[in-house]
């Protein structure tokens, strides 16, 4: 699957009708991450299932800010809605290949265990 370009408009509806999402904040002005894009979409060609999108942290500040995007490339990892992953800094093919393996791999009834229980302590 190609890359989608995802807006404050399409967030919520791309997190929620999807399983697993991947978003890469990204910004033109930025070297990094015009290094990672071809990385990013070589590998997102290779999982039909999950969503790759890509976040322009220039037009939509409001997403950058609501995640506190302080620096770029940024990826986070939904799975079932819930942010697993979020790291700052472009990836190899084969490290974004090995966070996806230990994201398909959670139990999520364990995670929705723990953020539940994260939620009435905090």
């Amino acid at each position: 699957m190609a890359t989608i370009d995802i807006t404050e408009q399409t967030f919520e509806e791309t997190i929620k009708s999807n399983d697993i999402v991947i978003i890469d904040f990204w910004a033109e002005w930025c070297g990094p991450c015009k290094s990672f894009a071809p990385t990013y979409e070589t590998v997102s060609e290779k999982h039909e299932d999950i969503v790759f999108g890509k976040v322009d942290t220039e037009a939509e500040q409001a997403l950058g800010a609501h995640f506190q995007i302080r620096s770029i490339p940024t990826l986070m990892i939904f799975r079932e809605e819930i942010v697993l992953f979020s790291q700052a800094g472009a990836l190899q093919a084969s490290q974004l290949e090995d966070v996806i393996g230990k994201v398909r791999e959670l139990d999520m009834e364990k995670v929705r265990e723990e953020v539940e229980k994260q939620a009435a302590a905090g």
